[in-house]
């Protein structure tokens, strides 16, 4: 039987789910949360299926009583250690000057609020297990800025700044701060849902790019960061795949 829980948000696909299969495989029982409840149960069947440990709950991460509630249900489980904060995304590409207001909102929401919200309503399990982690899984966005990004970089430049800054106000406590900062990663949604569904323009993003990272390549960092030494804290990882030098300069084959 699992000893410890680790929780990962927007576990339904992508990263988050790749992520999910990496620690449960590590032993963690692990609690699946994403708004995606057939997603997850799908997951959770594969999971079962394999002899790991999970549970299952659908949660808007944006959703401050629900977020509570889940975080009060987590008694029932083995103790609190891990913390996987993957729920996020992109919406857009359009510059400042046009942006639409409520795409910025909606990315705040996610990616910086929905951080905040899970990670208040689990720092004390995490905190009283003696041996706690949090992982935000941010971007190289939250790092350097680049034109028609300007919503996602902020949002993501919100979650660089709660790890930092939640890592000097632990500091003394049992608890380690984890940022993993993904380059280039092609999923199955993440360019989709950015360019609301021209699935056309999402492949470009990634044309002639050989060897783009794969949700799993990321998965396997936030495992690795993780099941280190209680002592040992990877303060910031940033991750590419080798043709992306920056957010910028990325080698295509022609």
């Amino acid at each position: 039987m699992s000893t410890r829980t680790a929780v990962v948000t927007g576990a339904s696909s992508g990263i988050g789910a790749a992520t999910a299969r990496r620690l449960a495989e590590a032993d963690f029982h692990v609690v699946l949360a994403a708004r995606r409840a057939e997603r997850l149960d799908a997951l959770a069947a594969e999971l079962t299926a394999d002899g790991r440990s999970v549970a299952v709950h659908a949660l808007d991460v944006t959703d401050r009583a629900a977020v509570d509630a889940f975080a009060a249900g987590l008694d029932a489980y083995p103790p609190l250690h891990v913390l996987v904060n993957v729920a996020g995304g992109a919406l857009g590409t359009e510059p400042v000057a046009t942006a639409d207001p409520a795409d910025w909102r909606a990315m705040f929401e996610v990616n910086v609020l929905g951080v905040l919200n899970v990670t208040q309503a689990l720092l004390p399990a995490l905190s009283s297990s003696g041996d706690g982690t949090i992982v935000v899984l941010s971007s190289t966005a939250g790092l350097a800025t680049y034109e028609g990004g300007g919503g996602y970089v902020a949002a993501k430049h919100g979650a660089h700044v709660i790890a930092e800054t939640l890592r000097l106000e632990l500091n003394g406590h049992p608890v380690r701060v984890i940022e993993i900062a993904p380059g280039m990663v092609k999923t199955d949604e993440f360019a989709l849902t950015r360019f609301r569904g021209d699935e056309s323009r999402a492949a470009a993003v990634y044309a002639g790019v050989a060897e783009p990272l794969t949700a799993d390549d990321v998965a396997d960092t936030v495992a690795w960061a993780v099941t280190r030494p209680a002592h040992v804290n990877v303060d910031l990882l940033v991750l590419r795949p080798r043709a992306q030098a920056s957010n910028y300069k990325v080698h295509r084959v022609q």
